[in-house]
């Protein structure tokens, strides 16, 4: 029995240091996951948020030419936040 340890309640402390090493590496693995699902929900709320104030007027043609314009703003943005979020997932 080691001193730091004096009644063999976890047995051998470097298989103990190990196991929790490897813990912290799958808890910062989740932590990235969580954090990628947030921004591309995130993404996703957004553009679903400023598509619906569009105030569409017109006829079919002229909504789908105006939703059009629109996500080629919004787009862009819900990409960006994806990719940062893939690759926060990645590192």
């Amino acid at each position: 029995m080691s001193s730091e340890d004096p009644f063999g309640l976890f047995g051998d402390p470097d298989e103990l240091r190990r196991r929790m090493a490897e813990f912290a590496e799958q808890m910062q693995g989740a932590q990235k996951v969580a954090w990628a699902d947030n921004a591309i929900k995130l993404a996703v709320d957004m553009t679903v948020a400023a598509l619906t104030r569009i105030n569409l007027q017109g006829n079919a043609e002229q909504q789908a030419a105006d939703l059009r314009q629109a996500m080629g703003t919004l787009f862009p943005e819900a990409v960006t936040l994806v990719r940062e979020a893939r690759e926060g997932f990645g590192t």
